[in-house]
């Protein structure tokens, strides 16, 4: 026994600096992560989806021959800056609410003339033809609020129904591994794969989370909107990935924007 209670503290430092060493190794991993960000984004490839959103925007397309300039996405017709930060909100001449991409949707069917049900059904495509079309559009608009902060209305009823419904959502768990979206999103310091999971729940920061989307990620060579964010996010869950732009995720993304108040928008972003 005696024997025993001597080793104690010598194990004790063992296990002590065995912790202190995997902390440093996730800091150092962290610490790496967010430089090679800062290094890409320099010459973040967002840029050229940037640029090419904005010729669409400005392209006289669809059976109109109309271009996007009078989109109304909430301040007036072909009014961007500010808009994309108080996305999603209520449409009076929808009598929904929307977010930016179902928004752009709206306004190429009403403007331009193009057939809603093949926007939708090409939105989830996001690397080619209307898809690619609408991300680049959708990033375009974003762009123009960056560094705006946040300020989702709570005014309308519609708008509250929507962010309690976003509330459930996040927190109802199901599918084979019984997750939900606050099990990774819903406490503070969450990690996997040395990649830090911002709590969703409340405002996580500057450019963290609903903040920080649009963004590109370099490990697909991709631009990803919120609605493939929010459908991957599905994906991972063993849930069944919801239609684009289904209530559901227009909810999870008033629950994620309301959350979000006061955050600034650093869209377009650049991720792993």
């Amino acid at each position: 026994m005696k024997k025993s209670l001597s080793h104690r503290p010598l194990l004790l430092a063992i296990a002590m600096s065995a912790g202190l060493s995997v902390a440093h190794a996730q800091g150092s991993a962290a610490d790496g992560i967010a430089k090679y960000r800062e290094m890409l984004q320099d010459g973040n490839p967002a840029e050229l989806f940037e640029m090419k959103g904005e010729e669409l925007w400005k392209q006289k397309r669809g059976p109109k021959n109309a271009s996007l300039e009078q989109c109304d996405l909430g301040k007036g017709p072909g009014v961007l800056k500010g808009a994309f930060t108080e996305l999603p909100r209520f449409f009076k001449d929808t009598g929904k609410v929307m977010d930016l991409e179902t928004r752009l949707i709206h306004c190429m069917v009403t403007l331009q003339g193009f057939n809603e049900a093949d926007l939708y059904k090409a939105a989830p495509t996001i690397g080619k033809g209307d898809g690619a079309n609408l991300v680049a559009i959708t990033t375009y608009v974003a762009t123009q609020s960056k560094g705006m902060r946040f300020n989702l209305s709570q005014s309308h009823e519609k708008e509250k129904v929507m962010y309690e419904v976003g509330k459930r959502a996040f927190f109802a768990r199901g599918g084979p591994h019984d997750f939900s979206c606050a099990s990774c999103h819903g406490v503070d310091g969450g990690r996997i794969r040395l990649q830090d999971l911002p709590n969703l729940t409340k405002n996580p920061g500057d450019g963290v989370g609903f903040a920080a989307w649009p963004a590109y990620r370099v490990s697909n060579a991709q631009m990803w909107t919120m609605q493939k964010r929010l459908n991957d996010c599905y994906r991972q869950q063993r849930f069944p990935e919801p239609k684009f732009g289904s209530d559901v995720t227009i909810a999870l993304g008033v629950y994620m924007g309301v959350n979000a108040q006061g955050a600034e928008s650093i869209v377009p972003a650049i991720k792993r």
